[in-house]
């Protein structure tokens, strides 16, 4: 039997940070969705009603790739009331060639934050206007600072306002988030003052009510929806979709869902078989993306399998390699 290699959340910190080699692998992820036979089931999720809490099952396989991985993701959304994370998790990685387990990985959710902020930044990548140097956080958790730090790897970020329905958190992390980026970061108290003229927009909450309005949205914004995840999450009014929005998404199949097209779906705004261009055939120029800069972009990012098996193999990879006195960019 071959050995199975347990690597633990500091391991795998010193081999990942979200930097452009991360960005870089979980673009060529959704690439890969857009051109390769990917078997990539529907997610598994259990709910926890009775404590906020869900746990999610993602997996993913990539014709070529030698190792899949199977993540199991739970978030307790009531869990920093009690001093405990909201996420946290791990992923198996198997070999696709035999079946064989080759590694346990205990990120703790690690992996999954920086794989989900670099989501946000491919989005920003190719739907965002060129020229963007203002961003917009709606969230203030863990996800929300690494999403805009995201930003700041693909675009010239200098000043970001950010909105929290706790205002005292919204300032600890405007204050900690500009000393950790270098750029000015304000607290706003409420949503259209954060947003007012700012070129990309991220939402990232677990909210189940909208907290940004079809009317908020101005000309030339990009907005990165994170959140809605599951089917009772909603940070984006579905009102947007009679708008003259252009909607792009992860995975077309899973959005209609669990994302924010799932809402529209349901108060009957967008027919259930409307077709809708997903990210990884704007990156492998299927579909087109942003086509002017007054063009008002929204992509629905829930969460794919794939991504956690591209992040997963890259970081074992990288500490075998380490191991072995290698070294593997991505």
């Amino acid at each position: 039997m071959p050995d199975i290699r347990i690597l633990t959340e500091s391991e795998l910190r010193s081999q990942i940070q979200l930097d452009l080699s991360v960005v870089e692998c979980v673009e060529n992820a959704f690439h890969a969705l857009a051109t390769k036979a990917v078997v990539m089931p529907p997610i598994m999720r259990l709910d926890i009603i009775d404590n906020n809490g869900e746990i999610d099952v993602k997996t993913a396989y990539i014709p070529g790739i030698d190792s899949l991985a199977i993540k199991i993701s739970p978030g307790f959304f009531d869990n920093p009331e009690i001093g405990l994370p909201s996420g946290n998790g791990l992923m198996v990685l198997f070999s696709t060639r035999t079946g064989m387990v080759e590694g346990l990985l205990l990120d703790n959710g690690y992996l999954t934050d920086v794989r989900t902020a670099a989501a946000g930044a491919v989005a920003a990548k190719y739907l965002a206007r060129a020229d963007s140097r203002s961003a917009a956080i709606l969230g203030a958790g863990v996800q929300s600072g690494l999403q805009l730090e995201a930003l700041t790897l693909v675009r010239n970020i200098d000043s970001a306002r950010i909105w929290a329905r706790d205002f005292e958190k919204a300032e600890a992390r405007a204050a900690d988030w500009s000393r950790r980026l270098g750029i000015e970061i304000t607290a706003c108290r409420d949503v259209a003052t954060a947003i007012d003229a700012a070129d990309i927009i991220v939402t990232s909450t677990p909210s189940s009510k909208p907290i940004l309005l079809a009317e908020h949205i101005e000309d030339g914004q990009h907005v990165t929806a994170m959140g809605s995840d599951a089917e009772h999450k909603n940070e984006i009014d579905p009102r947007i979709f009679a708008t003259e929005v252009s909607y792009f998404c992860d995975r077309l199949s899973q959005v209609r869902l669990l994302g924010e097209l799932h809402h529209a779906i349901e108060q009957q705004l967008v027919a259930p078989t409307a077709e809708f261009p997903e990210l990884g055939q704007v990156i492998s120029q299927q579909r087109p993306g942003r086509h002017n800069c007054s063009q008002k972009t929204l992509c629905d990012l829930t969460g794919t399998g794939i991504q956690d098996t591209a992040i997963a193999t890259l970081a074992y990879q990288r500490c075998q390699a380490r191991q072995a006195g290698t070294r593997i960019t991505n």
